[in-house]
């Protein structure tokens, strides 16, 4: 079965808007394909078409011109936000590291390294793994003079 066609008429402001974005150097590369998209399908332009001009895929030319269709301007050029994955490391953990972090440096050692927090951290089974650049991270959120 043929995908329907989402016929795109922009208003004068539309036309505007999009220009705008295509000419804006801080709009993101996707923002700007879905503004081009748009602009073309004004013109009547197929989905093919446009998918060929563009060098994107049809589907993601059917999909801007749906969403153009169901909720305007702003759905089609804007994702909605993910929720993506649960964060790894929680407040728990934090606490947890900057309490290390400000307690004394096992012995044989001058003071904490980002290996010698991580390595507690494993130890104590608090995490499964965590990167240095985590320990940095949340270091220098708690201000700690290690990050």
């Amino acid at each position: 079965m043929p995908k329907k066609t989402y016929c795109i008429q922009l208003s004068d402001q539309e036309y505007i808007t999009l220009r705008h974005y295509v000419k804006d150097r801080g709009t993101s590369a996707r923002v700007i394909n879905r503004a081009r998209i748009l602009l073309l399908a004004d013109d009547q332009l197929s989905d093919e078409a446009i998918a060929e001009i563009l060098s994107l895929g049809t589907a993601t030319v059917h999909r801007v011109r749906k969403h153009y269709y169901e909720g305007g301007l702003e759905k089609a050029l804007h994702e909605k936000p993910r929720s993506g994955a649960p964060p790894k490391v929680d407040g728990r953990v934090e606490a947890l590291l900057t309490m290390l972090a400000c307690a004394e440096p096992p012995e044989g050692y001058g003071r904490w390294t980002l290996q010698l927090l991580a390595d507690k951290l494993i130890a104590l089974e608090v995490v499964d793994s965590i990167s240095l650049p985590t320990v940095r991270t949340i270091l220098k959120k708690t201000n700690s003079n290690l990050g």
